[in-house]
């Protein structure tokens, strides 16, 4: 077995640990007592813990981070260099004549991303949550994708955790060996851990993959952490009553300074796994994402304290990790300050909110920014008001912006040319379908004025996303549940300018929009009013609406060929198929809304790859 091991990793130090650690901390013991060489040396500092093969997964569980990385980000390189063709070579060509980019493409795309790219896990579920009850959601599925990455990170972490040397007699030396590579992989997936929990992470932006999907792999690195550090503390554990009993447990963990730190930082991981329990999570989301935040801190200065405090000289090798991982957290804090700061305070004011409350349970935020920001379709931003948890935010889509500019100077003489007048302020708009907590406070404080609206001091924190440009593609394909109708708003707003300023190769939008009553209407209405007077909007733009459950029959009324109303919910498939025989150029389908529709919808792109026509899928979603 040993002959095996070498052949296979040629340069891997011996798994048996050396003397000189062995008998490292020995000399620890001034009481008088003869310390077991058997048992003692294996409860403290680096005795018995194979550090050199430790530090070698350390490299290999980074690089292959850092690899996989590059190679998203050369395909992220290759896709946007595609879309930057296809956007010079079709903006200016009519739709009927880009049916080039309507089927090029490789071969074997449209079966991997039937078979990968855009399947869910097993049949048909990914983002419709899973409930057991009204009060019991276990939240969703990852997609086929997300699990092949998430069973190879996972398994990698299972076979460096349990490389370990079996073959060795003394089994608190094993022990040993096991806490010492417990602690180093639990402390090392720290680091991915923090970078995916940050929404100022820059490879959001990089890489172009959403912090849904970030928060996924999140979540489920941190319950590797929770585990790791869990078989790190019994590993100790063991060892330490076989040499003075429960006794000596106790008192180490409430009288040693380096035991009783890595037990807080133990007990903090430990409480954010059983809050983080999904029925839990869901039902309490807001109180546990403040006492998320407040426990991963207190984990992260058990850990570093527990670093440092070790009896090995410099203390333990993990300590610069430790360190490294506070600093990011305290720098994407600061950022999100900095935002903050930025967005919501100058010399002309602060930011205001205006709360109307709508028909439907929903509210319409519109939000007076002091400062020009510059905003592109398809962003979100995380939004506080005072007097309403002023602690909490919550993430929004934006609907509409508008920009003030600077008033008109007229020239002084002919000469003159006139200024260009520069943007200083933007107006930024949300809708908020009211829930539980947060956003039912907000929507019954709008209520409970006879106006139903309130004015409030606010925060904008953003704005956030909004990486997916539809700009390259001939034939785009909205669908909107609900609110999720802010998100696809900003995207036909958007098209429809640049179709008329020539700068796009849109040819033909579809916005398919599904609500449960007429009132709905009322949350867009006046967004909806300007869209539908820009110019060209019947050359390029069919919105369907589909009333789920309408008062009335004679409510569904289609008032033109352009812009049809129908009751019931939408045939999914049958509309995409009839999208997809009418495709013009290169088509985008991209879905926001609750996560029945959007497995709907995805479905419905898988089947029509089939075509083996140019069909990308792009679902907006926060899953929590």
């Amino acid at each position: 077995m040993e002959f095996s091991r070498r052949r296979i990793i040629p340069s891997l130090p011996s798994l048996t640990p050396t003397e000189t650690i062995h008998l490292r901390d020995t000399a620890a013991f001034d009481d008088g007592s003869v310390p077991n060489p058997t048992i003692a040396p294996f409860n403290t500092g680096l005795n018995g813990v194979n550090q050199p093969v430790n530090l070698l997964f350390r490299d290999v569980l980074w690089w292959t981070l850092g690899i996989v990385a590059l190679i998203v980000l050369g395909i992220r390189i290759i896709e946007l260099s595609w879309a930057k063709l296809r956007l010079v070579m079709a903006m200016a060509t009519p739709g009927e004549k880009q049916t080039y980019w309507k089927v090029k493409q490789w071969s074997w795309m449209p079966g991997l991303k039937r078979r990968l790219m855009y399947a869910p896990l097993w049949k048909k579920r990914h983002n419709r949550e899973i409930r057991l009850s009204t009060a019991v959601n276990m939240g969703t599925l990852p997609s086929r994708l997300h699990a092949v990455l998430l069973l190879g990170y996972v398994g990698s972490n299972i076979v460096y955790m349990f490389f370990l040397n079996w073959r060795n007699e003394n089994k608190f030396a094993f022990c040993a060996e096991l806490r010492g590579r417990s602690g180093t992989l639990a402390v090392v997936n720290m680091i991915p851990l923090i970078i995916l929990a940050a929404r100022n992470n820059p490879l959001i932006g990089l890489l172009q993959i959403s912090f849904d999907t970030y928060n996924l792999l999140h979540r489920w690195i941190g319950r590797i952490v929770v585990i790791e550090t869990v078989i790190h503390m019994i590993a100790w554990a063991y060892v330490q009553v076989a040499d003075g009993g429960w006794a000596s447990v106790k008192h180490k963990v409430f009288y040693d300074r380096f035991i009783g730190w890595g037990t807080v930082g133990t007990v903090g991981m430990v409480l954010i796994f059983i809050l983080s329990v999904s029925p839990l999570r869901h039902a309490f989301y807001e109180t546990f994402l403040n006492v998320h935040i407040i426990l991963a801190l207190v984990a992260f200065i058990g850990t570093w304290i527990h670093c440092v405090a070790a009896s090995v000289e410099g203390g333990l090798p993990q300590l610069p990790w430790i360190v490294a991982i506070m600093i990011m957290w305290m720098l994407e804090r600061l950022a999100r300050m900095f935002r903050l700061a930025y967005c919501n305070w100058t010399r002309r004011g602060s930011t205001e909110a205006h709360v109307e409350a709508l028909p439907g349970n929903a509210c319409r935020v519109t939000m007076k920014l002091p400062r020009y920001l510059n905003l592109k379709p398809g962003q979100h931003a995380y939004l506080r008001f005072s007097g309403l948890n002023p602690w909490e935010n919550h993430p929004f889509s934006i609907a509409w912006y508008e920009h003030d500019y600077e008033e008109e100077i007229l020239p002084f003489s002919v000469k003159e040319t006139k200024k260009i007048r520069k943007p200083v302020a933007t107006t930024v708009c949300f809708v908020i379908g009211a829930q539980q907590g947060f956003t039912g406070k907000l929507y019954r404080a709008a209520e409970a004025t006879p106006s139903r609206a309130i004015t409030l001091s606010a925060a904008f924190e953003g704005p956030y996303a909004g990486h997916h440009s539809l700009d390259s593609y001939g034939h785009c394909v909205l669908f909107a549940g609900a609110t999720g109708i802010t998100h696809q708003i900003s995207y036909v707003r958007h098209l429809l300018a640049g179709f008329n300023d020539g700068i796009v190769a849109t040819r033909r939008i579809t916005l398919i929009w599904t609500i449960r009553d007429f009132e709905a209407l009322e949350w867009v209405r006046p967004w909806m009013d300007q869209i539908l007077h820009m110019p060209n909007r019947k050359e390029l733009l069919r919105i369907k609406l589909f009333i789920t459950r309408p008062k009335a029959h004679r409510e569904i009324s289609s008032p033109s060929t352009t812009v049809q109303m129908f009751p019931g919910r939408p045939n999914i498939p049958m509309l995409l198929m009839k999208e997809v025989h009418e495709q013009v150029g290169a088509m985008c389908v991209t879905v926001c809304g609750p996560g029945g529709l959007a497995d709907d919808v995805r479905a419905a792109v898988r089947t029509a790859q089939k075509e083996r026509q140019t069909l990308d899928f792009i679902e907006e979603s926060f899953t929590w």
